[in-house]
């Protein structure tokens, strides 16, 4: 499976970890930057590349993930969001890295650097990229519902009752 990593310079050491890790547990990481700790750079940057190559091989029919990384993922998390078709979710747990794969089919995981020790923020990746979507039809209902209104633009409708 190929992997999508993009960081901030808060993320950047905490990325460069889990790129070995992933290449030393047999996933092929494709890192969108930066490649050094850059002070005062701007996250959008690199986060929305990882989460394009998410969505650029999921048209391609690429099995592929990804992985973005700030100081605390929210803004990271944002970032990956805005991307066509991408669902990010912020880890904070190994159980809410798992229910964002198995709930909603997130296809990036957001995780802060500065909120986690290396050991935890690993543990919420491979969590992450272990966990298969569970094909629920509650929650394949309600992720067609945020693909209709990305489409779209229409609010889905209110339930009757």
């Amino acid at each position: 499976m190929r992997v999508h990593l993009g960081s901030d310079h808060a993320g950047w050491e905490l990325k460069s970890h889990i790129v070995g890790w992933l290449v030393a547990n047999g996933y092929e990481p494709v890192d969108h930057g930066p490649d050094r700790p850059v002070p005062d750079d701007d996250y959008p940057v690199y986060c929305l590349r990882a989460a394009a190559g998410v969505a650029a091989d999921a048209d391609a029919g690429v099995e592929a993930l990804g992985v973005v990384i700030g100081g605390s993922g929210n803004g990271e998390q944002m970032s990956a969001n805005k991307v066509r078709g991408i669902r990010a979710a912020l880890a904070w747990s190994e159980e809410t890295a798992r229910l964002a794969r198995e709930h909603n089919d997130a296809q990036v995981v957001a995780i802060g650097a500065r909120m986690h020790s290396t050991v935890e923020a690993t543990g919420f990746v491979a969590t992450f990229l272990a966990t298969p979507f569970s094909g629920d039809p509650r929650h394949a209902r309600r992720i067609g519902l945020l693909r209709s209104y990305e489409d779209s633009g229409e609010l889905p409708p209110l339930p009757q009752g």
